[in-house]
């Protein structure tokens, strides 16, 4: 199929109300995927929205006195958690396929409840809509996937530069404005680190702030400018977003919107991977180029083919023979860390050695264990990990550690001879939209199976 076919694939799940698509999380950790590898793909991929953005735009929305429109949005398990914090909120929420309508008018209350938020490290993006909203919020410590520290305190000087009063007691995050009337003030913000979630989170409580905010050093994610550009559709100004200087000026209210989300990016990448570790020819959109520029050029310096098809299309042609390359994870424009596990799984498969250094998160190569079950030459110190690329992966028995590693385990699973099986299946639903209906309608020989409990 050709990039112009996107809309070809259709999802053949359907949504009702608020209900998720996705397993629920017993299912999700009594199933096992299935897949019997060495077989080539063929086809287009369509992409599609950004899980990321999704999350962000989702608690943005609550900045809104009015309701608001989003399409575009995933049908992952992390939306379905997101919808259920927001809602604990009091936030009317209907989807309708890929469509989110979203009634922010009346926040029901400013508290999360620990249980739905633990689940989800996005959750906290809550608490700057919330307390520009309101002048309160009571946040639990966010949850989500075991990748290392994420340490909210980028957020929590940030709401304190703007006037809120910010304690953390037993787990729980306590924010209120010292401002009369609740409203928090501007104030420029020096980020230590460009923080996604801080950046994000800022950017969004000084939109109903009085006066301008500056953050410096602020994150340059394709996800920010998404969320700014949702931001700027309900009224907001903001100006910088996309750079390392972001100019806020606050606004009395916000204003009802429709808006979509950009393609994921990662799940683009991922499926660049796909093709390149099969051998294949795989097209692959909507996407926007700009948004993988690092990992075009690390496709192409090991020697896979990536052509330009239309200004939202990319197609990827895999060779017989890769060669190695040297990865170092930085913030954007750099190479994305999301990315990592899966370059990984390709290098291994590729000739002489290759260097992976991590650099954003502490505890995010956990993955090179399983990818040694299924034969890959993988040495680990510290943060650095060196491979040794091997002639083949052979199938075996593995367990995913977070959503990017499962993501990993699945592209080395569909090069590997023999047949490969995944646990640990909630990681991969966090975050990718229905990847085995898109993996078989490339060709993939892939099934989900539950397995019956222990007795």
């Amino acid at each position: 199929m050709m990039c112009e076919e996107v809309r070809a694939i259709i999802s053949t799940i359907q949504t009702d109300g608020v209900q998720s698509t996705q397993p629920d999380d017993e299912d999700q950790e009594s199933s096992v995927l299935h897949i019997v590898g060495n077989s080539r793909l063929s086809g287009h991929v369509p992409i599609s929205g950004a899980k990321n953005s999704t999350l962000a735009i989702m608690a943005g929305a609550l900045l809104s006195s009015d309701g608001c429109r989003i399409t575009n949005v995933p049908s992952l398990a992390d939306v379905q958690r997101m919808i259920d914090i927001l809602s604990a909120l009091g936030i009317k929420i209907d989807r309708d396929g890929d469509a989110l309508d979203i009634d922010a008018s009346h926040i029901g209350q400013s508290s999360a409840p620990y249980e739905l938020v633990s689940k989800l490290r996005a959750s906290f993006f809550a608490i700057g809509p919330v307390l520009a909203r309101l002048g309160v919020a009571r946040i639990p410590l966010p949850g989500g996937c075991a990748i290392g520290a994420r340490p909210v305190d980028l957020h929590v000087r940030g709401l304190q530069a703007m006037g809120a009063d910010v304690q953390i007691e037993h787990g729980i995050v306590q924010a209120y404005s010292r401002q009369p009337g609740g409203r928090l003030r501007g104030a420029k913000i020096y980020l230590d680190y460009p923080s996604v979630g801080a950046t994000e989170t800022l950017m969004m409580a000084a939109t109903l702030a009085e006066g301008e905010t500056i953050i410096e050093n602020a994150a340059q994610e394709p996800e920010v400018v998404d969320l700014a550009d949702f931001c700027i559709a309900m009224g907001a100004k903001i100006q910088g977003a996309g750079t390392k200087t972001i100019y806020i000026d606050g606004v009395d209210r916000m204003h009802a919107t429709e808006y979509a989300i950009i393609p994921d990016r990662i799940e683009a990448g991922t499926f660049m991977v796909a093709a390149a570790i099969t051998k294949s020819i795989l097209d692959i959109s909507p996407v926007v180029p700009d948004h993988l520029t690092a990992v075009i050029a690390k496709l192409q310096e090991i020697g896979a083919k990536v052509s330009y098809e239309s200004p939202t299309c990319l197609r990827v042609e895999g060779s017989d023979c890769h060669r190695g390359t040297d990865i170092e994870t930085l913030p954007y424009p750099g190479f994305p860390t999301d990315m990592q596990a899966q370059f990984m799984a390709l290098l291994t498969l590729s000739e002489g050695n290759s260097v992976v250094k991590e650099t954003v998160f502490e505890n995010r190569l956990q993955h090179v264990a399983e990818l040694c079950r299924m034969g890959a030459n993988i040495r680990l110190k510290g943060n650095i990990a060196v491979v040794t690329g091997v002639p083949t992966l052979s199938g075996a028995p593995v367990t995913a550690t977070d959503l990017r590693a499962s993501a990993a385990l699945v592209l080395a699973g569909l090069a590997a001879q023999g047949e490969t099986q995944i646990k640990g299946l909630h990681h991969l639903d966090r975050g990718y939209d229905r990847i085995e209906h898109k993996l078989r309608q490339l060709g993939a020989n892939i099934y989900r199976t539950s397995e019956a409990p222990v007795a």
